[in-house]
Formats: structure tokens, sequence, C-alpha cells
């Protein structure tokens, strides 16, 4: 499956994307479908298939990704102002990429959700 992924060949640089930034364990990048002005995915360079998942990844790469997204809320200018990291499991909730990947959305008051 991680073979066809393509958050698979964006993380792996098959696709060229340009990121928001990456370390050695995960990508952001900005979401081809915003739902905010700032709306960047936060992927790990590993296949996981979702949250479900998780606990399969290593602590490194897990740590990685909760950087990255402090990381890309403070060069976003958001950290202070606030926004939201979302992820979505299964088709129910939403999933498309069945590979982990969090939503990190601010820059707007958001609504919906509480």
């Amino acid at each position: 499956m991680a073979d066809q992924c393509i958050f698979c060949k964006i993380a792996s640089g098959e696709i060229p994307v340009e990121f928001v930034t990456q370390n050695e364990h995960a990508v952001a990048f900005r979401d081809i479908e915003p739902k905010a002005p700032v709306h960047v995915l936060i992927v790990p360079r590993t296949h996981v298939a979702g949250f479900h998942e998780i606990a399969s990844m290593p602590a490194a790469t897990t740590q990685s990704m909760l950087e990255l997204i402090d990381e890309v809320a403070k060069g976003q200018g958001i950290a202070e102002s606030g926004y939201r990291v979302v992820t979505n499991v299964g088709p129910d909730a939403g999933q498309t990429v069945f590979h982990l990947h969090w939503h990190l959305l601010g820059g707007t008051q958001l609504g919906g959700f509480a």
C-alpha cells in the first residue's frame, strides 16, 4: 500500500511539493483544498495508515510531528492568535488519504467544532 500512497510519494520527494518545513521524520506542506487561510498538513515520512496505528510509530517520529506543528504555527504567525490541529480517522470522519496526517488550521476565527 505504501508504494501507491500519495503522501509517501510527497514525503519521499517522488511527487514534488514545496515543503513549509521538514525534519528527519516528517514533512509539512500546504493543503491543496485549504479550509482556512493557513491549512498545512503534517505527515510522517514513514507510512502509517492513520491515528489508530500511531502506537506502531517510533516515539521520535511522533515527537517530530508535534514539533513541526509548533514550528509551522509559529512560522505562519498563528501561534499567539490560535489554531486547530485535526486528524481524521476512517471514512466516516472524512479521511480520504489513508496515511496519518494532521491538519493545522488557523489565520481566521474558526467556527464549527468546540
